[in-house]
């Protein structure tokens, strides 16, 4: 026999909806990344090796401009690394990679070019609305005094205090030269004198950088004088230097992207078995991140 007492308590729980468990999403402070859901993230990479078989050249990119880096590399570390909205700041814009992903992830870009020709060109694959709220393009030497002051100017257009993600891919030292200014790192008098001036980009990207935010250093080596000379290395250490608090090494493929050895390929096969050495089929993606108290 049912008492009135549980004939009661059955009918107050046949009145109650069912109640669904619903988990907050849980991200960290500088992605949107689920990790309650952290199997459904398959396609960004976590480990220390990044093989691509060919370029993107969709959505806005090209290979037009040697010496410009995948647009891949910014897909897996702006998914990583930012945020929707958050700033990229670019050091070395060159063809306008990093601020193309940008708009194609809803992200923004201020990016800083040493020749005024190319920022023009950069600018013409962007419309006129997009260069107001997304991306702001600076002529200027990303080594100098003052570009920080034009960065803060297009930070607050933006509405920012800092960036929260840069980007340095800088000129492989004098492997190509990109322009006959002095300015520019790929005309620099020696390799010393090469980390010199990036270690100085690099500290201006440092200041202008959010607190705990996240940085890309993507360089490779050079081969000079019967030697590897190890710029990446090097490059690396500067910016340890400045505070940065290194947290990867990724080693990068560059087989199918690199236009001049792929065309000479039996050439460069001759010259390392005649110089004793190896043909470079790989580049180097270094992550920092600023970790200074103020």
């Amino acid at each position: 026999m049912v008492s009135k007492e549980n004939t009661k308590r059955v009918k107050i729980q046949e009145q109650k909806p069912e109640l669904q468990v619903v988990k907050k999403v849980k991200t960290k402070p500088y992605n949107n990344i689920d990790l309650n859901n952290w199997k459904e993230y398959s396609h960004i990479k976590t480990d220390t090796w990044w093989e691509f078989a060919s370029r993107d050249n969709t959505k806005g990119h090209s290979n037009e401009y040697h010496g410009n880096y995948i647009p891949q590399i910014a897909q897996q570390l702006y998914e990583r690394y930012t945020k929707k909205g958050d700033i990229v700041l670019d050091m070395f814009l060159g063809s306008g990679t990093s601020a193309i992903e940008a708009v194609n992830m809803n992200r923004r870009c201020i990016g800083v070019e040493l020749k005024p020709e190319q920022t023009e060109i950069v600018s013409n694959k962007f419309n006129s609305k997009q260069l107001v709220t997304d991306v702001r393009i600076i002529c200027e030497d990303s080594a100098s005094d003052k570009v920080k002051d034009k960065i803060q100017t297009a930070l607050d257009i933006m509405m920012e205090k800092q960036a929260q993600f840069l980007v340095l891919h800088p000129p492989y030292d004098n492997i190509i030269k990109f322009s006959d200014k002095k300015e520019d790192l790929s005309n620099c008098s020696s390799t010393e004198k090469f980390y010199d001036l990036f270690q100085k980009v690099a500290k201006n990207g440092y200041d202008m950088l959010e607190n705990g935010r996240y940085a890309a250093l993507i360089i490779g080596d050079k081969y000079a004088k019967g030697e590897v000379v190890p710029l990446s290395f090097e490059c690396a250490e500067r910016m340890r230097d400045i505070g940065f608090k290194m947290k990867a090494v990724i080693v990068k493929n560059i087989e199918g992207n690199e236009r001049a050895k792929g065309k000479n390929a039996n050439l460069w096969r001759y010259r390392a078995l005649n110089g004793g050495f190896y043909i470079f089929k790989h580049e180097y993606i270094y992550i920092f991140q600023k970790t200074n108290k103020k």
